[in-house]
């Protein structure tokens, strides 16, 4: 079997991007913590260091859908975003993060995590749900029968 290489998992916020990273498996997702925007040259700085350090496969991005599922109003942000994350080589997938934020927060809450702490890691909780959501997606498709 040939070694698997990690997936970066992206939150794009308009203040934060929430970051988070698979094992070499594939199986589970690790947040990474999250980068504080301030401007796209250091947004995509911030981001090449960790394709640097991680060396990912690819990078999952969460995008914004509609609950008909179609793209939302800020999806065209999300897709200048992910233009300039093109520069990297490394291909970009879109993942549906409907109801990311809001089970990121539920999750954090049933920690019984502080209001002020949840401020700092919902971004990064949000990334987890995001890329572990296509992680069981790909685990899924090689395996429709349910097995391991």
């Amino acid at each position: 079997m040939s070694e698997q290489r990690r997936i970066l998992g992206l939150d794009v916020g308009t203040r934060t991007i929430g970051v988070a990273v698979s094992d070499p498996l594939r199986l589970t997702a690790q947040g990474r913590g999250v980068i504080r925007r301030s401007s796209k040259a250091a947004d995509l700085a911030e981001i090449k260091h960790l394709t640097d350090l991680y060396q990912p496969e690819a990078i999952v991005v969460g995008y914004p859908l509609t609950l008909s599922g179609l793209a939302h109003r800020q999806a065209q942000g999300i897709d200048g975003f992910i233009a300039d994350l093109e520069a990297l080589g490394i291909p970009i997938i879109r993942q549906d993060e409907r109801f990311t934020t809001k089970i990121a927060e539920r999750v954090l809450i049933e920690a019984d995590v502080s209001r002020a702490r949840r401020r700092g890691i919902i971004d990064q909780q949000a990334a987890i749900l995001i890329l572990q959501g296509y992680l069981d997606r790909l685990r899924r498709e090689r395996n429709p029968d349910g097995t391991p």
